[in-house]
């Protein structure tokens, strides 16, 4: 089974981290909320959400780990070695990583986005040292998978998921996310 972390700091964004929970945990595919100083973890929005463990040396265990966006909860993951140290790993060893909105801030200073496609939270862009970015909902190059923001989350976990070698496609016609793209694109045409 494979086992994925997503990490977690002060400041972080729910959608983005708890909507790759949810996706995955329907897949079956153990998933963890690393806090990464404690196992209470106050959001963006002033919600603390309770962590399933603390971030130690059984990280480098799991085959991907999830950075989600938000602010200062990027900066935070962004500014701690011990992060920046697992995605340089596990980019290394040709893990899954993922990270969302300003989340790819992370992935800029480990220095494994050079020459990738990805994307980002706008405004962000110009933190991905030598990135290929591109104005997309979600992107994946190679082992690592970017995505936009809140918006993007579902993609974005649905993306991880497939990634991992799963098929989403009934997860994604049970939680009405067919329905969803179908009513926009026919708004889209409507215009």
């Amino acid at each position: 089974m494979k086992k994925i972390a997503v990490l977690c700091k002060d400041g972080f964004e729910e959608i983005e981290a708890l909507t790759p929970v949810d996706v995955l945990r329907r897949a079956n595919v153990h998933v963890d909320l690393v806090g990464m100083d404690d196992l209470k973890v106050t959001s963006s929005h002033q919600i603390t959400i309770q962590m399933d463990c603390v971030f130690n040396d059984q990280i480098k265990e799991y085959d991907g780990i999830v950075i989600p966006g938000g602010l200062p909860g990027a900066t935070n993951l962004r500014d701690d070695a011990r992060v920046i140290e697992i995605v340089q790993q596990f980019n290394q060893e040709y893990k899954l990583i993922a990270a969302i909105c300003a989340g790819p801030i992370v992935l800029a200073k480990a220095d494994i986005l050079n020459g990738k496609v990805c994307t980002c939270s706008p405004g962000f862009e110009d933190q991905l040292n030598g990135a290929n970015y591109q104005e997309a909902i979600v992107q994946r190059d190679g082992n690592v998978i970017t995505g936009k923001g809140p918006a993007a989350a579902l993609e974005f976990g649905y993306t991880i998921l497939e990634t991992l070698g799963y098929d989403a496609s009934n997860l994604r016609q049970g939680m009405q996310y067919n329905y969803l793209i179908n009513v926009v694109a026919k708004k889209a045409l409507k215009r």
